[in-house]
């Protein structure tokens, strides 16, 4: 039976909090699950002795997420889980598309996902490619969950190919520019110059300020993690990554242009 739902108010995030689009779809869950007027599914879909006749929607998921539950049972549930998703509507596409999370995460736990790749854009494409798999699966097929798992698959690691080849293109040329600071004769007086003289005459000719001089220092010099930078600042990993990329491409034309000079 299709349960109609009362609003539920998330609660709020603290300041500064980044967002999780698996957090978020999973208070919608479990606010159905444990709302007014629960939502529920027949508990003899996913289990062949049930303690009653209906079982809320988050219980459903814990049994059909267990390894000792049968597969015919798995598919029975996916099944009507999906069906109601097509005829019925909302809420049960987003409840199809939550029934995902726990594998999801998993999974997304044992992605090799780049440092600038924020976690809730992998964690959107793979819910966005959920959602477009559950509007045109076929009910009817075998291993339903399968193929909703395989775009989710698909989806995050081409984002993650994607971020791999533009943080490689926005990076190398200025990155291997700066390795090989040390050895660039930019001394006065014949004396070598280290790479926080160069960054200190770059700010002094306003060929980058004070805070990229400091972030190319704390990050290329001393190792430190940006992470730990994008924290302080407030701003995402991947803001940070562009920020720095375009200030070392500065850096790197006014080298090259000193180096022409001479």
């Amino acid at each position: 039976m299709h349960h109609r739902h009362y609003a539920h108010r998330p609660a709020a995030r603290p300041q500064g909090a980044v967002r999780s689009p698996l957090g978020e779809l999973e208070q919608a869950f479990l606010a159905l699950a444990h709302g007014v007027e629960p939502l529920t599914l027949p508990a003899h879909l996913v289990c062949d002795t049930p303690d009653r006749a209906a079982w809320p929607i988050d219980r459903v998921r814990t049994h059909l997420a267990h390894p000792s539950t049968r597969p015919d049972l798995r598919e029975r549930t996916w099944r009507e889980v999906i069906r109601r998703a097509h005829e019925l509507g909302e809420p049960w596409d987003v409840v199809a598309v939550a029934m995902t999370v726990p594998v999801l995460r998993r999974m997304l736990a044992r992605l090799a996902r780049p440092a600038h790749l924020e976690r809730a854009e992998v964690e959107q494409e793979a819910l966005a490619a959920v959602a477009a798999a559950l509007r045109t699966v076929n009910p009817g097929a075998e291993q339903l969950d399968r193929e909703l798992f395989s775009a989710a698959d698909r989806a995050v690691h081409r984002l993650v190919y994607a971020a791999r080849r533009q943080a490689t293109r926005e990076t190398a040329p200025a990155a291997t520019h700066l390795d090989h600071l040390c050895s660039v004769p930019q001394a006065e007086h014949g004396e070598p110059v280290d790479e926080l003289t160069v960054l200190s005459r770059a700010v002094q000719a306003r060929v980058v300020d004070v805070a990229e001089a400091r972030l190319i220092a704390r990050t290329r010099l001393g190792g430190e993690p940006m992470q730990h930078l994008a924290a302080e600042r407030g701003v995402s990993v991947r803001q940070l990554y562009r920020h720095r990329s375009a200030a070392e491409q500065h850096l790197a034309a006014h080298l090259r242009r000193r180096l022409q000079d001479r």
